[in-house]
């Protein structure tokens, strides 16, 4: 089978998409993995198909780099925003469908893109961090100097230990700095720490919100691949609504493979 991808990335998750309106690809698990495979494959962090929607402007389905379907990636939200735009599907503004429920997305002027993100209902404490689902399950904790952190090793533990058992969780190192926080991920499915991670960006803002007891609902955050922004409105009930997620999303190459 022969068909064309296009590469995009968002502050360096990376990301294979696939147009397939015309439904005329039809990939098994086995076959993504090896798409995503960085030595014998195209090499990516996740594959993403675009099919049509019946009343929304396109459905967004995600598979993690191991080849199995997986929850809502922000990055890969705002890069499949910046597809449909290349695609001539959107103008500037669009509603889609992806797996977690309907998202909204603005294309700025900029060319930076801001995806709204489901609202968050609980943050629980688990060990020495927190606990919430931003589109996927996420783990936060706090520390010092995460340069010094071995991501893949403690994300690999914290990700399998029984606390988090069956799904699992990705895991989260926030640093707070002096005008912006620091965020480095392990992310589940990919098994491997990542440049950036939108819903784990985005967790660990509303994080911090929290442990630090203060009312900002802004922050700047950087990671290993780029520059990102999350705002959100604090409710009363101490849920979190009116998440965006902002920042780049970059066509990379396109080209045709057979498999």
């Amino acid at each position: 089978m022969m068909f064309k991808f296009y590469k995009y990335q968002g502050a360096g998750n990376d990301f294979i998409i696939i147009d397939n309106r015309e439904k005329s690809i039809n990939l098994n698990n086995m076959q993504i993995k090896q798409l995503c495979d960085r030595h014998f494959g195209i090499g990516a962090d996740g594959l993403m198909i675009l099919n049509n929607h019946h009343t929304l402007d396109f459905n967004m389905q995600y598979f993690n780099s191991d080849g199995n379907e997986s929850t809502m990636c922000g990055n890969g939200g705002r890069c499949m925003v910046a597809f449909a735009k290349k695609l001539g599907i959107i103008e500037n503004q669009t509603t889609f469908h992806a797996v977690d429920g309907d998202h909204k997305a603005i294309i700025k002027t900029d060319g930076s893109i801001s995806l709204k993100m489901l609202d968050v209902l609980m943050v629980s404490k688990a060990n020495e961090g927190y606990f919430l689902n931003t589109g996927s399950p996420h783990f936060v904790c706090f520390k010092d100097n995460i340069e010094e952190i071995n991501v893949y090793n403690r994300g690999k533990e914290i990700r399998y230990s029984q606390e988090f058992m069956p799904e699992g969780a990705n895991v989260n190192f926030v640093q707070i700095l002096e005008d912006e926080i620091f965020v480095r991920t392990y992310e589940r499915g990919v098994e491997n720490e990542t440049l950036s991670c939108g819903t784990g960006v985005t967790a660990s803002a509303i994080c911090t919100s929290i442990h630090t007891n203060s009312d900002k609902n802004s922050y700047q955050v950087k990671t290993l691949g780029g520059k990102l922004k999350v705002e959100f409105t604090k409710e009363k009930s101490k849920k979190y609504t009116n998440i965006w997620l902002s920042g780049p999303a970059t066509f990379v190459f396109e080209g045709e493979i057979s498999i």
